[in-house]
């Protein structure tokens, strides 16, 4: 993005929201309504056409709705647009593709609002004497779908903070969102017949409701910065509780650049690397140690921060969807990990079958395809003698490609295989965020262009593992 557009991405903003949940239900009403007018119009104008021409005219009737969906999407800011980001994660596994391009639509990256529209929520959570104390700058330093952030400064110590400023009323309109989600994809016909959603849109709804807890948000990050305070990889802002409260988390301003930045992709292969195999660590003590795991893992929510002697470090934003996970679900969850790895078939089958990702009754075929699914997903650590390497993704020193892979590709067709053949059936609602922080991690690596040997790193982890 040039100079210009930048500016001008930057310069806009939006002069409110629609917040009540009676507005935002009456816009998700039209959108429905559209939607199944437009189906009906879809059935009677290919009647009498073929089945290329009947599928073509079925995409461009998607395509439409996202356009539509997109254009109202300024004024929704909220449950909405987070939900369709977590579910169209989610969808990349476990959904028909045409669910998952319209919740990829509900991601519209909208700009903030104005000063004068988030003005009154700030008045409203931050007492008078509070804001006496700070300078606080108009324009937002960055957005999101259920807050903004501004920068500010302690007048009395010049110290830079930013104050992380809720939109008014996200937290009300959760339920009639996540329904106007579930009415819209229903009157699309794009669940699966007999599909049970009800644990997924469970498991989104109390996230949702846990990301508008700020006083819990800031309690996470608290925790971040205490598990890693000793370790000089991570930087973890510092909560300032005295200007913070239920709506307003305010913490430390730490500097740094995002992954696709240019100097960034510009250091040296062995810093990205370096810094590629500390992401991975973090998320591996998240997993196999700490059993609280960081869960959205958005481009924004990482900076780099570079180091003139090359000890570089990542900035770790945004705790709002920190995860914990009980031992029921991750004691079997890492044996199928280690099942997979290290091609011990009766450990991941047992595993699998514990957390009922397969059943005994279930379809050879079916088994054998998320088996094959599964011992995949670890390609980037296995061994450069595996059989799994057949296509010469593993150097010969263990090196691994996270860009220049066809992984993702390769699993997507799997999942395509098991969902067109196989009738559906919920995974635990516990996967959902997992996955997505997992597919966030393969991004971010991807994005570093990292060339690096993961297998010595997991293979610490997983020893570990009865």
């Amino acid at each position: 993005m040039d100079d210009k557009k930048s500016a001008k991405k930057q310069n806009k903003q939006i002069e409110r929201i629609k917040s009540s949940v009676f507005s935002r239900s009456l816009s998700l009403a039209k959108l429905t309504l559209q939607a199944g007018a437009s189906i009906a119009q879809h059935g009677v104008t290919t009647a009498l056409k073929s089945k290329e021409s009947k599928e073509d005219n079925w995409k461009q009737l998607l395509q439409n709705q996202a356009l539509n969906i997109s254009s109202e999407l300024g004024e929704l800011k909220g449950s909405l647009m987070k939900a369709g980001q977590m579910l169209s994660m989610y969808g990349e596994h476990f959904l028909p593709p045409e669910a998952n391009q319209l919740l990829k639509s509900l991601q519209h990256d909208s700009p903030p609002l104005s000063w004068e529209a988030i003005e009154p929520s700030l008045n409203k959570h931050l007492p008078p004497e509070k804001r006496d104390l700070l300078e606080i700058e108009k324009e937002a330093l960055a957005s999101a779908s259920m807050g903004q952030v501004h920068r500010a400064r302690i007048k009395a110590t010049g110290e830079s903070i930013v104050l992380k400023i809720q939109y008014p009323n996200v937290d009300r309109a959760i339920d009639s969102d996540l329904r106007a989600i579930r009415t819209l994809l229903g009157t699309l016909k794009l669940l699966p017949k007999d599909f049970n959603m009800d644990p997924i849109f469970a498991e989104v709804r109390e996230m949702l409701i846990q990301e508008t807890d700020y006083e819990l948000e800031a309690q996470l990050t608290e925790q971040f910065y205490e598990r890693l305070a000793g370790d000089s990889r991570y930087v973890v802002p510092r909560v300032l509780r005295e200007f913070s409260g239920p709506k307003i988390l305010a913490t430390s301003f730490e500097r740094g650049l995002r992954a696709d930045d240019t100097l960034i992709q510009s250091l040296p292969q062995e810093r990205r690397n370096r810094l590629a195999l500390n992401f991975l660590d973090l998320y591996f003590k998240e997993v196999f140690d700490w059993g609280v795991v960081q869960t959205d893992p958005h481009a924004g929510n990482y900076r780099i921060r570079i180091d003139p002697q090359g000890r570089d470090q990542l900035v770790l934003f945004d705790f709002g969807a920190t995860r914990a996970y009980d031992l029921d679900f991750l004691t079997p969850y890492r044996r199928m990990v280690k099942g997979s790895l290290l091609n011990e078939r009766d450990l991941f089958l047992q595993a699998a079958r514990d957390l009922r990702f397969i059943r005994d009754n279930d379809d050879p075929e079916l088994k054998r395809l998320f088996e094959e699914f599964c011992f995949e997903t670890v390609e980037p650590f296995i061994e450069y003698s595996d059989p799994r390497n057949s296509e010469g993704q593993i150097d010969v020193d263990g090196t691994y490609d996270w860009k220049n892979t066809t992984l993702p590709q390769r699993l997507s067709k799997k999942v395509f295989q098991i969902i067109r053949g196989f009738h559906f059936r919920s995974p635990p609602r516990e996967i959902i965020f997992l996955d997505r922080k997992t597919g966030g991690v393969f991004i971010f690596l991807a994005v570093l262009r990292a060339k690096i040997r993961g297998r010595d790193l997991l293979l610490k982890y997983i020893e570990r593992i009865p």
